[in-house]
């Protein structure tokens, strides 16, 4: 069993160096590491065509992206603005409008020095009023031309 000094000189060598959380590689030298230089010289050898084959894809064929793709990845409106023409779309250009009054309200309101409680309770509902409105206003999102057949953005 080892002494007093020597338990405390090696808890002190053991303290030396890469804590052991941070210790890649868990104290075996750099045999198990990632060779920088290495992977940038095959990344060389690669580009230049000397080393081994060319890569070939070992996939399936892959599909028509024309039956896939119902959407027009080329599609620009040139008016992208447009008056509002249904009660539906006046509806979201008020819910959009109470969002904005919303919102300076509350930097105005940020700005008084005192805060009154009515004050703030009431911009808060207005905006909330605004944004659950968009949700009752939105369109069908078969007719946004933004979408694709997933519904994901394009």
């Amino acid at each position: 069993m080892p002494n007093r000094a020597e338990r405390r000189a090696q808890a002190k060598a053991g303290r030396r160096g890469v804590p052991s959380q941070y210790d890649q590689t868990r104290g075996r030298g750099r045999s198990g590491m990632i060779d920088e230089y290495q992977l940038q010289q095959k990344s060389q050898r690669l580009q230049d065509g000397t080393d081994g084959t060319e890569w070939k894809p070992s996939g399936g064929t892959i599909a028509d992206t024309e039956t896939l793709l119902t959407t027009n990845p080329n599609y620009t409106n040139p008016k992208m603005f447009k008056a509002p023409h249904s009660v539906r779309q006046w509806f979201r250009v008020g819910s959009w409008t109470l969002i904005a009054i919303a919102i300076i309200a509350f930097f105005v309101v940020m700005w008084l020095p005192s805060h009154p409680m009515w004050l703030i309770i009431t911009v808060s509902a207005v905006f909330i009023v605004g944004v659950l409105s968009l949700f009752f206003t939105a369109g069908d999102s078969k007719h946004n031309p933004n979408l694709d057949q997933n519904g994901t953005a394009v």
